[in-house]
Protein backbone atom coordinates (compact mmCIF):
# COMPACT_ATOMS: atom_id res chain seq x y z
CA UNK A 1 0.00 0.00 0.00
CA UNK A 2 1.26 3.52 -0.85
CA UNK A 3 2.07 6.07 1.54
CA UNK A 4 -0.50 8.56 0.32
CA UNK A 5 -3.10 6.10 0.25
CA UNK A 6 -2.22 4.98 3.96
CA UNK A 7 -3.55 8.33 4.78
CA UNK A 8 -6.38 8.45 2.99
CA UNK A 9 -7.28 5.04 5.22
CA UNK A 10 -6.49 6.68 8.69
CA UNK A 11 -9.55 6.91 11.21
CA UNK A 12 -9.35 9.19 13.67
CA UNK A 13 -10.18 7.93 17.28
CA UNK A 14 -8.12 11.00 19.99
CA UNK A 15 -7.16 13.78 19.85
CA UNK A 16 -3.72 13.58 21.83
CA UNK A 17 -1.57 16.87 21.61
CA UNK A 18 -2.00 20.45 20.24
CA UNK A 19 0.92 22.42 20.29
CA UNK A 20 2.58 25.44 19.14
CA UNK A 21 -0.04 27.50 19.41
CA UNK A 22 -2.87 25.00 18.26
CA UNK A 23 -0.59 25.04 14.55
CA UNK A 24 0.24 21.21 15.67
CA UNK A 25 -1.99 18.01 16.41
CA UNK A 26 -1.33 14.58 17.24
CA UNK A 27 -4.18 12.01 16.74
CA UNK A 28 -4.50 8.48 17.54
CA UNK A 29 -6.22 6.56 15.06
CA UNK A 30 -6.35 3.20 13.31
CA UNK A 31 -5.21 2.19 9.65
CA UNK A 32 -6.80 -0.83 8.46
CA UNK A 33 -7.73 -2.15 12.45
CA UNK A 34 -3.45 -1.31 13.33
CA UNK A 35 -3.03 1.55 15.56
CA UNK A 36 -1.04 4.77 13.81
CA UNK A 37 -0.48 8.20 15.27
CA UNK A 38 -0.51 10.83 12.67
CA UNK A 39 1.10 13.97 13.27
CA UNK A 40 0.10 17.22 11.31
CA UNK A 41 1.71 20.77 10.95
CA UNK A 42 0.52 23.31 9.03
CA UNK A 43 3.65 24.16 6.14
CA UNK A 44 5.17 27.71 5.89
CA UNK A 45 3.72 30.06 3.69
CA UNK A 46 4.65 30.37 -0.32
CA UNK A 47 7.00 33.31 -0.71
CA UNK A 48 5.98 33.10 -4.23
CA UNK A 49 5.50 36.95 -5.69
CA UNK A 50 2.81 35.75 -7.69
CA UNK A 51 1.23 33.48 -4.95
CA UNK A 52 1.55 36.55 -2.55
CA UNK A 53 -0.21 39.24 -4.91
CA UNK A 54 -3.25 36.77 -4.60
CA UNK A 55 -3.90 36.06 -1.23
CA UNK A 56 -6.38 38.56 -0.53
CA UNK A 57 -8.35 37.49 -3.06
CA UNK A 58 -7.74 33.54 -2.52
CA UNK A 59 -9.42 34.28 1.33
CA UNK A 60 -12.45 32.97 1.25
CA UNK A 61 -15.44 33.19 4.73
CA UNK A 62 -13.74 35.64 6.19
CA UNK A 63 -14.73 36.72 9.98
CA UNK A 64 -14.25 40.05 11.94
CA UNK A 65 -12.96 39.48 15.14
CA UNK A 66 -12.76 42.96 16.08
CA UNK A 67 -11.09 45.89 15.42
CA UNK A 68 -9.60 49.31 17.81
CA UNK A 69 -8.33 52.56 15.55
CA UNK A 70 -6.31 51.06 12.83
CA UNK A 71 -5.74 47.34 14.37
CA UNK A 72 -8.14 44.98 12.71
CA UNK A 73 -8.37 41.13 13.32
CA UNK A 74 -9.98 38.42 11.59
CA UNK A 75 -10.23 34.11 11.02
CA UNK A 76 -10.06 33.40 7.35
CA UNK A 77 -10.25 30.58 4.81
CA UNK A 78 -7.79 29.76 2.55
CA UNK A 79 -8.63 26.22 1.39
CA UNK A 80 -11.39 25.19 -0.36
CA UNK A 81 -14.70 24.17 1.03
CA UNK A 82 -15.26 20.47 1.67
CA UNK A 83 -19.14 20.67 1.92
CA UNK A 84 -22.04 22.72 2.42
CA UNK A 85 -22.76 20.33 5.80
CA UNK A 86 -18.83 20.17 6.63
CA UNK A 87 -17.29 23.74 5.92
CA UNK A 88 -13.84 23.99 6.27
CA UNK A 89 -12.85 25.54 9.27
CA UNK A 90 -10.63 28.60 9.94
CA UNK A 91 -6.86 28.14 9.45
CA UNK A 92 -5.81 31.55 9.17
CA UNK A 93 -5.85 34.45 11.73
CA UNK A 94 -5.00 37.63 10.39
CA UNK A 95 -3.77 40.90 11.91
CA UNK A 96 -4.57 44.39 9.32
CA UNK A 97 -2.79 47.22 10.16
CA UNK A 98 -4.45 50.10 7.71
CA UNK A 99 -3.21 52.96 7.62
CA UNK A 100 0.24 51.43 8.57
CA UNK A 101 2.90 54.49 9.23
CA UNK A 102 6.47 53.79 8.56
CA UNK A 103 7.13 53.10 12.22
CA UNK A 104 5.01 49.93 11.54
CA UNK A 105 7.13 48.70 8.79
CA UNK A 106 10.70 48.59 10.41
CA UNK A 107 8.99 47.17 13.14
CA UNK A 108 8.10 44.38 11.11
CA UNK A 109 10.90 44.11 8.71
CA UNK A 110 13.21 41.18 8.84
CA UNK A 111 16.24 42.49 10.52
CA UNK A 112 19.05 41.64 12.83
CA UNK A 113 18.72 42.01 16.63
CA UNK A 114 20.93 43.43 18.81
CA UNK A 115 21.14 42.61 22.82
CA UNK A 116 21.71 46.30 24.62
CA UNK A 117 22.03 46.72 28.69
CA UNK A 118 20.40 49.82 29.91
CA UNK A 119 21.77 51.08 33.32
CA UNK A 120 19.31 53.46 35.16
CA UNK A 121 21.33 56.44 33.82
CA UNK A 122 20.59 55.64 30.16
CA UNK A 123 17.03 54.90 31.03
CA UNK A 124 16.23 58.64 33.08
CA UNK A 125 18.59 60.27 30.53
CA UNK A 126 17.04 58.97 26.85
CA UNK A 127 14.66 56.16 27.14
CA UNK A 128 12.37 57.98 29.44
CA UNK A 129 11.90 60.73 27.50
CA UNK A 130 11.76 58.70 23.92
CA UNK A 131 8.96 57.15 26.25
CA UNK A 132 7.05 60.45 26.71
CA UNK A 133 7.33 60.99 23.12
CA UNK A 134 5.82 57.75 22.01
CA UNK A 135 2.83 58.77 24.04
CA UNK A 136 2.67 62.69 23.51
CA UNK A 137 2.57 60.82 19.74
CA UNK A 138 -0.47 59.43 20.18
CA UNK A 139 0.55 56.23 19.80
CA UNK A 140 -1.45 55.51 22.90
CA UNK A 141 -5.36 56.18 21.53
CA UNK A 142 -6.14 52.64 20.86
CA UNK A 143 -5.42 51.95 24.53
CA UNK A 144 -7.15 54.84 25.94
CA UNK A 145 -9.94 54.17 23.97
CA UNK A 146 -10.42 50.74 25.29
CA UNK A 147 -10.18 52.25 28.79
CA UNK A 148 -12.22 54.85 28.49
CA UNK A 149 -15.03 52.70 26.89
CA UNK A 150 -15.04 54.24 23.80
CA UNK A 151 -13.70 51.22 21.32
CA UNK A 152 -13.78 47.28 21.47
CA UNK A 153 -15.63 46.98 24.43
CA UNK A 154 -17.07 43.60 22.79
CA UNK A 155 -13.52 42.38 23.15
CA UNK A 156 -13.51 43.05 27.16
CA UNK A 157 -13.40 40.00 28.54
CA UNK A 158 -13.80 41.07 32.35
CA UNK A 159 -13.60 44.57 33.58
CA UNK A 160 -13.13 44.65 37.35
CA UNK A 161 -14.79 46.67 39.72
CA UNK A 162 -12.13 46.45 42.95
CA UNK A 163 -13.26 49.44 45.64
CA UNK A 164 -10.47 51.25 45.09
CA UNK A 165 -10.45 52.07 41.05
CA UNK A 166 -6.47 52.03 41.35
CA UNK A 167 -6.71 48.61 41.70
CA UNK A 168 -8.92 48.02 38.59
CA UNK A 169 -8.15 46.23 35.10
CA UNK A 170 -9.90 44.67 31.86
CA UNK A 171 -8.93 41.61 30.70
CA UNK A 172 -8.90 41.57 26.74
CA UNK A 173 -7.50 38.55 24.43
CA UNK A 174 -4.49 39.14 22.46
CA UNK A 175 -4.15 39.87 18.83
CA UNK A 176 -2.24 36.95 18.14
CA UNK A 177 -4.31 34.16 20.20
CA UNK A 178 -7.50 32.72 18.30
CA UNK A 179 -9.94 32.86 21.09
CA UNK A 180 -10.35 29.01 20.77
CA UNK A 181 -7.98 27.42 21.98
CA UNK A 182 -7.05 27.22 25.37
CA UNK A 183 -3.74 25.37 25.56
CA UNK A 184 -2.84 28.68 23.38
CA UNK A 185 -4.36 30.73 25.57
CA UNK A 186 -2.87 34.48 25.41
CA UNK A 187 -4.65 37.59 27.44
CA UNK A 188 -3.90 40.89 28.04
CA UNK A 189 -4.45 42.54 31.44
CA UNK A 190 -4.71 46.48 31.14
CA UNK A 191 -4.41 48.64 34.04
CA UNK A 192 -6.70 51.35 35.16
CA UNK A 193 -3.79 53.28 36.20
CA UNK A 194 -2.39 55.85 33.98
CA UNK A 195 0.82 56.52 36.10
CA UNK A 196 2.72 53.38 35.13
CA UNK A 197 4.18 53.69 31.58
CA UNK A 198 6.46 50.25 31.85
CA UNK A 199 8.09 47.87 34.43
CA UNK A 200 10.20 50.49 35.01
CA UNK A 201 7.67 52.70 36.95
CA UNK A 202 7.23 49.71 39.64
CA UNK A 203 8.46 50.67 43.18
CA UNK A 204 8.78 48.87 46.11
CA UNK A 205 5.37 50.45 47.73
CA UNK A 206 3.36 48.68 44.86
CA UNK A 207 4.25 44.92 46.00
CA UNK A 208 1.22 44.69 47.76
CA UNK A 209 -0.71 46.19 45.01
CA UNK A 210 0.71 43.96 41.89
CA UNK A 211 0.41 40.90 44.66
CA UNK A 212 -3.50 41.14 44.82
CA UNK A 213 -3.62 42.37 40.92
CA UNK A 214 -2.09 38.74 40.46
CA UNK A 215 -4.29 37.00 42.63
CA UNK A 216 -7.20 38.65 41.39
CA UNK A 217 -6.53 37.77 37.36
CA UNK A 218 -6.10 34.33 38.42
CA UNK A 219 -9.55 34.27 40.29
CA UNK A 220 -10.60 36.33 37.06
CA UNK A 221 -9.59 33.72 34.17
CA UNK A 222 -10.78 30.97 36.05
CA UNK A 223 -14.15 32.19 36.17
CA UNK A 224 -13.87 33.00 32.13
CA UNK A 225 -12.15 29.72 31.95
CA UNK A 226 -13.19 27.01 33.98
CA UNK A 227 -10.60 24.22 34.54
CA UNK A 228 -7.45 27.12 33.88
CA UNK A 229 -6.61 27.46 37.26
CA UNK A 230 -4.14 29.59 38.68
CA UNK A 231 -1.19 26.75 38.50
CA UNK A 232 -1.91 26.26 34.80
CA UNK A 233 -1.13 30.29 34.13
CA UNK A 234 2.20 32.28 33.35
CA UNK A 235 1.95 35.96 33.91
CA UNK A 236 5.07 38.25 32.21
CA UNK A 237 5.39 41.76 31.22
CA UNK A 238 7.32 43.45 28.43
CA UNK A 239 10.37 45.27 28.43
CA UNK A 240 10.38 47.20 26.06
CA UNK A 241 6.92 46.97 25.45
CA UNK A 242 4.96 47.78 22.30
CA UNK A 243 3.47 50.23 23.98
CA UNK A 244 4.17 52.17 27.03
CA UNK A 245 1.26 51.63 29.58
CA UNK A 246 1.72 48.89 31.83
CA UNK A 247 -0.03 45.83 30.85
CA UNK A 248 0.76 42.06 31.55
CA UNK A 249 0.25 39.37 29.83
CA UNK A 250 -1.20 35.47 30.76
CA UNK A 251 -0.17 32.70 28.85
CA UNK A 252 -1.59 29.13 29.60
CA UNK A 253 1.67 27.07 31.01
CA UNK A 254 0.83 24.70 27.60
CA UNK A 255 2.10 27.62 25.12
CA UNK A 256 5.04 27.07 23.96
CA UNK A 257 7.76 29.85 24.84
CA UNK A 258 8.09 31.83 21.46
CA UNK A 259 9.59 35.55 20.84
CA UNK A 260 6.99 36.80 22.75
CA UNK A 261 8.07 34.76 25.89
CA UNK A 262 11.75 35.02 25.27
CA UNK A 263 15.31 35.74 27.63
CA UNK A 264 15.64 39.63 26.39
CA UNK A 265 11.94 40.72 25.94
CA UNK A 266 10.01 39.26 28.77
CA UNK A 267 10.24 39.52 32.80
CA UNK A 268 8.28 36.87 34.74
CA UNK A 269 5.40 38.79 36.90
CA UNK A 270 6.79 37.02 40.07
CA UNK A 271 10.05 37.38 39.68
CA UNK A 272 9.57 41.20 39.41
CA UNK A 273 7.14 41.00 42.56
CA UNK A 274 10.10 39.29 44.49
CA UNK A 275 13.13 41.62 43.11
CA UNK A 276 11.43 44.72 44.30
CA UNK A 277 10.35 43.10 48.05
CA UNK A 278 13.77 42.21 48.35
CA UNK A 279 15.53 45.51 47.31
CA UNK A 280 17.17 47.63 49.50
CA UNK A 281 16.34 51.10 50.19
CA UNK A 282 12.77 53.06 51.06
CA UNK A 283 9.63 52.54 49.32
CA UNK A 284 9.98 54.64 46.30
CA UNK A 285 13.15 52.57 45.55
CA UNK A 286 12.36 50.81 42.01
CA UNK A 287 12.75 49.05 39.10
CA UNK A 288 14.57 52.68 37.86
CA UNK A 289 17.13 51.95 39.97
CA UNK A 290 18.35 48.62 38.26
CA UNK A 291 20.33 47.54 34.93
CA UNK A 292 18.12 45.62 32.66
CA UNK A 293 19.32 44.13 29.48
CA UNK A 294 17.33 43.12 26.67
CA UNK A 295 16.71 42.76 23.02
CA UNK A 296 16.06 45.44 19.85
CA UNK A 297 15.65 44.93 16.34
CA UNK A 298 18.30 47.48 13.98
CA UNK A 299 15.36 49.47 12.70
CA UNK A 300 13.97 50.28 15.78
CA UNK A 301 14.10 54.04 17.15
CA UNK A 302 15.40 53.09 20.64
CA UNK A 303 18.69 51.13 18.49
CA UNK A 304 19.45 53.90 15.45
CA UNK A 305 18.48 57.05 18.08
CA UNK A 306 20.05 55.74 21.32
CA UNK A 307 21.67 52.79 21.00
CA UNK A 308 24.40 52.56 18.08
CA UNK A 309 24.93 56.23 18.67
CA UNK A 310 26.09 55.55 22.46
CA UNK A 311 27.88 52.50 20.62
CA UNK A 312 29.46 54.32 18.58
CA UNK A 313 30.31 57.51 21.03
CA UNK A 314 28.42 59.88 19.57
CA UNK A 315 25.54 62.30 21.02
CA UNK A 316 22.29 60.60 21.77
CA UNK A 317 19.54 63.34 20.50
CA UNK A 318 15.89 62.36 21.78
CA UNK A 319 13.01 64.63 21.61
CA UNK A 320 11.02 65.59 24.88
CA UNK A 321 11.37 65.71 28.20
CA UNK A 322 10.10 65.75 32.04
Amino acid sequence: MSSPTLLTRFKFTHLLNQDQAGRRIVLQGTISGSPALLLAERAAFATDPAYLSSLGRLLAHVQSLGENDIYKWFLANSLPDNSVDQPTPPDLKINLIYPCTDKHVKKYSSQLVRSVTEPPEVYAQFVRPYMQRCREEGRLNWVFNILDGVKEQEDVLYRSQDSDRKDDYMLLPDLNWDRKTLGSLHLLALVERRDLWSVRDLKKKDVPWLRHLRSTLATAIEGLYPGVEGDLLKFYVHYQPTYYHFHIHVVHVSMEASGTQAVGKALGLSDVISHLDTMAGAEDAGMQDVELTYTVGEQSELWTEIFLPLKEGREVVVGGGE
